[in-house]
């Protein structure tokens, strides 16, 4: 199971790591190396946080996260995306950004992070919504109860989470934004429109997945009315194997429409949690092919983490991941905005978001022995995933 899952992952390692150190030799190896490591720290808990949302999606979509996404999260986001980036605030041509980036590294650095506070600002909004809309909502099962049922409460107030988060952007603009760290001066107006462009990012992506989910779980529901209840009996002991409730929709997992506009939602998380990593990145190198590379490996290792997740049902035997996983997000979110004005290394975020699902883990272990099952209780039956990596 594990060179299945990983074999892809650990073959890009081997021929990235080997391509390294011919072009760029032992020290191009290390800095790639190093930023692979980076960036799986960096990113444990995205992979948590997409195997909750891809256990949802039909086999068809699931192959469409690990491929194409795949194609995304590398070239896309580790590649193509700082260079966009330069483009867009430098007021320059595709070709001569790419240009910029490979013969005038330190311009291209300088560009680059100079566009931190609205990345930072876009991103840490868009993570902070997963947050509060996780934090708020009423669940069965509860990590942190002291905090968690009161939040609850307070989430039954509709748009609450919208609302706290508009707060926090209003905090950071005329607070953090002044006297920035990256590129200096009162950056209040960009880190306030790209805030709510991250904001509106989510509610429209979310809402719209959500909004075809529901739909969909709908259209189930009544067909299993109309066959009756024999048929709906029959059914029972294969709806119970893999889902989050008792609809149709769990067995075959979403598709069309919904699966599409989870993808999209998966995407946008995905890019949400490589921003810190890119921006990170130019404290050790900034070659964007070693960065690219680096990143991509690292990438790599999430997609094939995400699949392993789902696969051993992780998440059912180990039921606090996804709050440990959701309380790094906010961590994360908390430090993106922070990091407007100052300068918060990355080993930081690393630390915090693994000690968090660290965390997690132990106490679903414990809960685990204290309810006398092992961590394989519900392995008995699988969420399969279709690999494509």
């Amino acid at each position: 199971m594990l060179l299945k899952t990983f074999g892809w992952s650990f073959a890009v390692t081997a021929g990235g790591l080997a391509l390294a150190g011919v072009l760029w030799g032992w020290k191009g190896l290390a800095i790639v190396g190093i930023l692979s490591i980076l960036e799986i720290s960096l990113s444990f808990d995205n992979a948590v946080i997409n195997a909750g949302i891809l256990r949802k999606m039909n086999a068809f979509w699931q192959k469409i996260f690990l491929t194409v996404g795949i194609l995304i999260a590398v070239f896309g986001m580790r590649l193509v995306f700082p260079v966009v980036i330069v483009a867009i605030t430098a007021k320059l041509g595709p070709i001569e950004a790419v240009n910029l980036a490979i013969n005038d590294k330190e311009k291209y650095e300088h560009l680059v992070t100079g566009a931190h506070p609205a990345i930072a600002a876009f991103g840490g909004m868009f993570l902070l919504m997963i947050f509060l809309d996780f934090i708020f909502e009423e669940r069965d099962i509860r990590w942190l109860g002291w905090l968690e049922k009161p939040l609850s409460k307070l989430g039954k107030l509709d748009t609450f989470s919208a609302v706290i988060a508009l707060a926090v952007l209003l905090v950071t603009a005329t607070t953090v934004a002044t006297d920035v760290a990256h590129g200096g001066g009162d950056k209040s107006a960009t880190v306030l429109l790209s805030g709510v462009a991250g904001l509106m990012t989510y509610l429209i992506v979310n809402g719209i997945s959500g909004f075809f989910e529901d739909k969909l779980e709908e259209d189930e529901d009544e067909e299993d009315g109309a066959d009756g209840e024999d048929e709906a009996d029959e059914r029972k002991p294969a709806e119970s194997g893999g889902g989050r409730g008792s609809s149709g929709a769990t067995v075959v997992g979403l598709a069309g429409k919904a699966a599409f506009f989870m993808f999209l939602y998966l995407e946008v998380i995905d890019a949400s949690f490589s921003f810190d990593g890119v921006i990170g990145a130019f404290a050790i190198t900034n070659d964007i092919f070693e960065m690219a590379l680096g990143l991509g490996i690292g990438a790599m290792y999430i997609r094939s983490l995400t699949v392993y997740l789902v696969r051993q049902g992780t998440l059912d035997d180990y039921v606090y991941l996804e709050h440990g996983a959701h309380y790094a997000i906010g961590a994360l979110a908390v430090i993106l905005l922070a990091t407007i004005k100052y300068e918060i290394n990355e080993v930081i975020t690393g630390v915090i978001g693994v000690a968090l699902i660290g965390a997690s883990y132990w106490s679903s272990v414990i809960r685990n022995r204290r309810e006398g099952h092992g961590g394989g209780a519900g392995s008995e039956e699988k969420t399969e995933v279709t690999s494509g990596v």
